[in-house]
């Protein structure tokens, strides 16, 4: 059984032509996604430079795309902030995710068994992470399994745009009060459309996942 130790190289692989400041971009969308730059956090220029070894002009540049994707907010006198959402971004979050995932499971092209490899990797880790009380690991691997059902569309464009709406939906994750009462109902529901996919039944699959996104959205909103 893998732990949760092998954890987000998935989410972290860079592509080989990004710029430098695509890159820095990614790679603090990442530790969104992953759960270590929670709402409220100081995105300090002097320490990200350092750390990114960049001049300031590169890494303004980055913060600049990352505040236009919604994911920090730039206070003047203050700096960056990852950014808090609202009710507001919640819904919209989740048109996107019927949109997008939904449409996925409507494919003509039969789902491939690598595909499906990719989903049940992300579903077994969840479960690992679990079983260590790991649950911000839980949380991260239930948004790559839900990444991997956008990939089924086949384009780098939606994949691209669904990372940082996944980056989103970990922003609002850190509404819960208890991350294990909120992540814990969903490791078996993804276990569940997972083996409704893998089995051939994508209308069964597609009934599942719509069922979950509306108990997802309802159990984030009541957070917030």
């Amino acid at each position: 059984m893998p732990t949760s130790q092998s954890t987000v190289t998935p989410l972290a692989a860079q592509e080989p032509e990004q710029s430098v400041t695509d890159r820095i971009l990614s790679t603090i969308r990442n530790e969104i996604i992953e759960g270590k730059l929670p709402p409220g956090t100081a995105l300090v220029e002097n320490d990200l430079t350092q750390a990114h070894e960049v001049s300031r002009n590169t890494l303004r540049e980055a913060l600049r795309l990352l505040c236009r994707e919604g994911l920090a907010v730039h206070y003047r006198h203050r700096g960056v902030i990852v950014r808090t959402l609202t009710r507001h971004d919640v819904r919209d979050i989740y048109r996107v995710r019927r949109t997008l995932e939904l449409q996925a499971l409507m494919r003509e092209d039969p789902i491939e068994e690598d595909e499906i490899a990719a989903m049940r990797d992300a579903v077994v880790h969840a479960q690992a992470a679990a079983d260590e009380g790991d649950w911000r690991s839980v949380g991260t691997y239930s948004l790559l399994f839900h990444r991997r059902i956008v990939q089924l569309l086949g384009s780098p464009l939606f994949d691209t745009f669904f990372t940082t709406i996944l980056a989103q939906l970990r922003l609002v994750f850190a509404s819960a009060p208890d991350e294990r009462r909120f992540q814990r109902p969903w490791i078996a529901k993804d276990q569940e459309i997972l083996e409704l996919i893998a089995s051939g039944r994508t209308a069964e699959a597609s009934a599942a996942l719509a069922g979950y996104l509306k108990q997802s959205e309802h159990a984030l909103l009541d957070y917030l």
